[in-house]
């Protein structure tokens, strides 16, 4: 960290990132089947060719196969890894999308798991390291690259038949095992210039070959989006039917309605003793692995003095309050102290199908104690409904996967909602404070890092307004972290407060072109847009159908699980 900077984190060197090829995708002429597999499932093939018709000629094969893998190696940002990695393990002559598709996540897999053990064994233990900071920030990565190989294994064990309807789940999966990797070099740069250099060095091609998957799974899935939801659907093998999920039971609704001391919860925590358990982390230790049944906490009123952390193969936890001011898990880890962002988090989630109610997430660092968090999810389908994250910078981590909000609290000052999952607030209450002398507050820095990351931050219905006096201060939407930095604001009510600019750029006067940033329909003196940046990141024009991408059907699929969480939400516009 360098100390003279008011936000406490590095300025982000201007990386030069190979601009999306769309002129490539323009070319595709032709959406074609490429196999019908086992129950007559379509997998849409984006490039004419890529089934290969077997030849008598050997060499004719091989110059087929070659054609096939380079025509897909075409639409990725890095088409010479794409081919140099892919083709020497191509030997089938009927060579299917779907085929070249798994061998790039499988050569993604056995570089990340090489470097990974290569950086570690060869790398950071004969550097001799004492500084915890540095230490901690290792320890991150660690776990950061076992996030990505999950989501990478998951993306290679998806059925041939299931390809097309998955298309959103491995898109989300890969979006996050890129962002795992990010994160650990953000980590490591607030820490070790020695070792984010070897980083850079090591993961080149890792990170290379999960953006060339990513590529190609974006490429299926956005052809396949054109063509429509009646194409889709019959491209999906859908009959009929009246599109109303068949496992919205209901219970799961009620259980979210009653009131908290009626719950049959699995586990009771107390601290005056009235629970089974007088720690959230005690009761998460009863929690079984991988369940697909609900396993619910029941956290009685007080204030819970603990980092909680709900690892990964805890799945379908629901942690339920007794209000969002009267249950509160508290603490104080921050990056001054020597703690990274990653870890600083008084509650983090990991495990997938995550959902909290009426409960209060608080980091009391203060703001002199810069990035602090409150909470943290990487977890897929999480959801926060009736809570509250209270710090300074960095209050709100959401960090990977697709995760939604609803009629939640959130208070912070700088970046105070950041990270790179695919999320939604709705209904939400967010409200600046007031930060350290020389302070400006940005409510979001969003760190999209690679163009086909199905990423960003959706605001919508939401209310923006100072949680105390901010006279003197700045007060602006967001700044871009990385270069494809995607926010949208939508259906909003916006206090005067909000700077006539709007957003601050990260370094220097401007942002960078490849940023999407949008305002649309808000309302409230804070929302006049006449004066905003002179950016072209930022859409202050889009459409209706535009800015609906960022709705939480489309944009984080949530018709397809968060009915099951009980939760109440708007899908669409």
């Amino acid at each position: 960290m360098e100390a003279l900077n008011p936000y406490g984190k590095l300025n982000e060197a201007e990386q030069e990132r190979l601009v999306a090829r769309q002129k490539t995708r323009k070319r595709i002429a032709i959406i074609a089947v490429s196999s019908i597999v086992l129950v007559a499932v379509v997998v849409v093939a984006v490039v004419v060719g890529v089934s290969a018709t077997q030849k008598n000629n050997h060499k004719g094969q091989n110059k087929s196969i070659s054609s096939s893998v380079k025509a897909v190696c075409d639409l990725t940002l890095h088409p010479d890894s794409c081919y140099n990695s892919i083709s020497p393990l191509a030997t089938s002559g009927n060579l299917k999308l779907q085929d070249i598709y798994k061998l790039s996540v499988q050569v993604a897999i056995n570089e990340l798991s090489k470097s990974s053990k290569d950086f570690i064994e060869n790398g950071v233990k004969k550097l001799n390291i004492t500084d915890q900071r540095t230490l901690a920030a290792i320890e991150s990565c660690q776990e950061l690259f076992s996030l990505a190989l999950d989501h990478l294994n998951d993306c290679v064990s998806i059925k041939d038949t299931n390809l097309v309807e998955t298309l959103n789940d491995l898109r989300t999966w890969l979006s996050s095992a890129g962002t795992n990797q990010q994160t650990c070099l953000d980590e490591l740069e607030d820490s070790s210039d020695v070792l984010s250099n070897m980083f850079n060095e090591n993961f080149k091609n890792s990170t290379e070959y999960t953006s060339n998957s990513l590529a190609i799974i974006s490429s299926i899935d956005e052809s396949i989006s054109s063509l429509g939801a009646i194409g889709r659907r019959r491209l999906m093998g859908f009959g009929g039917g009246d599109g109303m999920p068949e496992w919205l039971s209901g219970t799961e609704r009620r259980l979210l309605q009653t009131p908290a001391e009626r719950i049959k919860a699995d586990a009771v925590v107390a601290k005056d003793g009235s629970g089974k358990y007088k720690t959230i982390k005690a009761a998460l230790k009863a929690v079984p692995e991988k369940s697909k049944k609900r396993f619910v906490i029941y956290v009685k009123k007080g204030v819970y003095y603990e980092n909680v952390r709900v690892e990964k193969k805890m799945w379908n936890v629901m942690i339920v309050g007794d209000g969002r001011d009267r249950t509160v898990v508290s603490g104080g880890l921050n990056f001054i102290d020597g703690t990274p962002t990653f870890q600083s988090a008084t509650f983090a989630v990991f495990g997938q199908g995550f959902i909290a109610r009426d409960m209060g997430f608080k980091n009391t660092a203060g703001p002199a104690k810069h990035q602090a968090v409150a909470l943290m999810s990487t977890a897929d389908h999480s959801v926060f409904y009736r809570c509250t994250m209270d710090a300074y910078q960095d209050t709100l981590y959401p960090h990977s996967n697709r995760q939604f909000y609803r009629e939640c609290n959130v208070y912070g000052t700088v970046d105070f909602i950041f990270g790179n999952s695919a999320v939604v607030f709705q209904n939400c209450y967010i409200l600046p404070k007031k930060p350290m002398q020389g302070q400006q507050n940005t409510i979001t820095a969003q760190g999209k890092v690679d163009p086909n990351q199905n990423t960003g931050i959706s605001i919508q219905n939401c209310t923006i307004r100072p949680a105390e006096n901010l006279v003197g201060v700045n007060n602006f939407l967001g700044r871009p972290w990385k270069n494809y930095s995607t926010t949208v604001l939508f259906h909003n009510v916006m206090d005067r407060f909000i700077d006539p600019k709007g957003w601050l750029p990260w370094v220097g006067t401007s942002a960078p072109d490849t940023i999407f940033y949008a305002e649309f329909q808000n309302s409230g003196l804070g929302a006049v847009t006449k004066n905003r940046v002179n950016w072209k990141g930022l859409k202050l024009n889009l459409s209706v159908g535009q800015v609906r991408k960022f709705t939480v059907g489309p944009f984080i699929n949530g018709d397809k699980w968060i009915p099951k969480t009980g939760v109440a939400y708007k899908s669409g516009f």
